[in-house]
């Protein structure tokens, strides 16, 4: 295999290397395709095979290892609260009276739940603005 071939070899695999790399998402690989870019450069200069597959292996983990975890910090959302997560911290209306013993009513989200006081001793009447807590069950934990 000449010094042409070489080249060629590594832009191939840099392309096969981009095929998953659209595909999955995942962009090691195309870390891994900027390796084989290199390596090709590498070879078009004349390097010989040696020094093609070490500056591969070197550009590739170099990539992974300084951008993929600025990458995943950059990455991170905040989770959407979905289910009786979201429901933490929304308001309701009190329909029926709520103390901590249980058995009120209230209207969370355009459904109507039963609650119970976070604070035993304190009560809720019909009307009031509260905040829900907590979620156990079918009941809500209002304050």
């Amino acid at each position: 295999m000449n010094d042409i071939d070489a080249w060629v070899w590594w832009l191939v695999g840099a392309a096969a290397l981009g095929i998953p790399l659209v595909v999955t998402a995942m962009p090691e690989f195309g870390m891994f395709a900027v390796g084989a870019v290199a390596a090709a450069t590498v070879a078009g200069l004349g390097g010989g095979v040696v020094v093609q597959v070490l500056v591969f292996v070197a550009v590739s983990v170099a990539l992974i290892a300084v951008v993929r975890p600025i990458a995943n910090r950059h990455a991170r959302r905040p989770q959407l609260a979905t289910g009786i997560d979201a429901l933490k911290g929304k308001q309701a209306i009190v329909l029926e009276r709520v103390d901590g013993s249980g058995g009120g009513r209230i209207k969370l989200a355009g459904e109507i739940w039963s609650a119970r006081s976070l604070d035993t001793d304190r009560a809720y009447e019909v009307g009031q603005e509260v905040d829900v807590v907590d979620i156990e069950g079918a009941t809500a934990i209002i304050m």
